[in-house]
């Protein structure tokens, strides 16, 4: 049975950590726009359109940000 190297462990470490955080993001920028959606369908327009450009923020750090951009190259330079 052969032992994982320590850089490949600290590779695969920050692979899940930027997996997660980017899950945490996606997650809490869909629930911040659906959360935008309601108070917009309640009338108040100005917390809805605030709630919808931090959702969005959130979504674009989520899914591009650290999704694409550090998880992918994480996992791309993984699988090498």
């Amino acid at each position: 049975m052969g032992s994982a190297s320590p850089e490949l462990l600290v590779e695969v470490l920050h692979l899940a950590v930027y997996t997660i955080l980017a899950s945490v993001l996606t997650i809490g920028g869909i629930a911040v726009e659906y959360t935008s959606v309601q108070y917009f369908g309640s009338g108040e327009v100005v917390v809805a359109l605030w709630l919808a450009a931090i959702g969005c923020v959130m979504l674009y750090a989520g899914v591009y940000g650290i999704g694409y951009q550090k998880a992918m190259v994480q996992f791309r330079n993984l699988t090498r």
